[in-house]
């Protein structure tokens, strides 16, 4: 059968949620855990009677995921791949990809990065419209250079010890994988230097170019000198407002490990995220000074590419690196050494190979 990690895979995906805290470092820290259920739970995954949901701020409608609360491990051993959100995201930010991930034979975490989610940015900015201090988005950066990785490493160690979703029997813990988005596609690219486990990584359009931020103090911080070979696959979009394309193509060069980036043309930042239109326009509200500056920039969504279009360049790609190095797929391998803009450009998606 032709190779197709667009598709999703036939396992029915489930999910737990471990609300635990990092002793040492006092940090309460939310880990979301998909992983493949038993046949029993076929279709449940994607119906909305079955599915799980979950609210992101208090008061707004829930929002769904495909995938069944709490149901039954299926058997089996599978790689582990950790999940960061971005700049002022949350650990479901991009669920199209971490259950995409699960129904193919992975077990994906994700953790919140506690004072950097969507709920403290949204405190923030009520705080600021009440009188207080606005939040300087650069000394938050500064602040998270240190946490974010830790973060994912607690991650990492809670899930393969059972404390987070008790799902330690499934993991195969030497093939393990790190992806995220934007400050999570660099804490990606950070954890590969702090973490040996790390064997395959998956940047989406992250930090850490020199055109993100004055003095830069993300791509100061990255250290490219990993010692070993972490096969490293830059996902990022042609018409990214809040890091320009040429950060990517500086991040890797610095690269040194085995590389290759895709570029999504006419995508922009939040193509990576779920409800991809819904985000992009609640950022192009934001008000000055901060984030608000850049997000007077950004482009109504109606001009750029589908949302659904960045879903698949993200799952198939994404799933095809992973099986590749995490499995040793030839097939996912031959597929990433063919004509990725022909098999893209026959679903509709348009992208630029480096």
């Amino acid at each position: 059968m032709r190779y197709n990690p667009f598709a999703r895979g036939p396992f029915p995906v489930a999910v737990r949620t471990a609300s635990l805290a990092d002793a040492v470092r006092q940090r309460p820290l939310a880990i979301e855990v998909w992983y493949p259920a038993t046949d029993a739970y076929a279709g449940q995954d994607l119906a909305d009677p079955t599915r799980d949901a979950y609210e992101v701020l208090p008061g707004l409608p829930a929002i769904h995921q495909d995938a069944v609360r709490d149901a039954v491990p299926r058997r089996g051993t599978y790689p582990l791949i950790a999940f960061s959100h971005g700049f002022g995201g949350q650990r479901r930010q991009s669920t199209f990809l971490c259950t995409h991930l699960a129904s193919h034979g992975y077990v994906v975490a994700a953790v919140d990065h506690t004072g950097n989610t969507t709920l403290d940015v949204m405190q923030a900015i009520l705080g600021a419209r009440r009188g207080g201090s606005v939040p300087d988005p650069l000394e938050t950066v500064r602040e998270f250079i240190a946490l974010r990785p830790l973060d994912v490493r607690f991650a990492i160690d809670r899930v393969l010890d059972g404390t987070a979703g008790g799902v330690e029997a499934l993991i195969d813990p030497s093939r393990i994988g790190v992806t995220g988005h934007s400050f999570g596609g660099w804490t990606t690219l950070a954890v590969v230097a702090q973490d040996p486990r790390i064997r395959a990584a998956l940047p989406l359009a992250p930090a850490g170019g020199s055109n993100a931020f004055v003095g830069n103090p993300l791509g100061e911080a990255l250290d490219f000198d990993w010692r070993r070979d972490v096969p490293t696959f830059f996902l990022v979009a042609e018409r990214d407002s809040v890091l320009p394309l040429s950060g990517m193509h500086e991040l890797l060069e610095r690269t040194r490990a085995t590389k290759k980036m895709v570029v999504l043309k006419n995508g922009d930042h939040m193509h990576f995220c779920d409800r991809a239109e819904e985000a992009h326009e609640m950022f192009r509200a934001m008000p000055p000074p901060g984030l608000g500056e850049v997000a007077k920039r950004v482009p109504p969504f109606s001009e750029l590419c589908p949302a659904e279009h960045g879903y698949d360049f993200v799952r198939g790609l994404g799933l095809a690196h992973m099986d590749a190095v995490l499995k040793s797929s030839e097939a996912a391998a031959r597929f990433l050494d063919g004509d990725i803009r022909a098999a893209l450009a026959e679903r509709g998606v348009n992208a630029e190979v480096w």
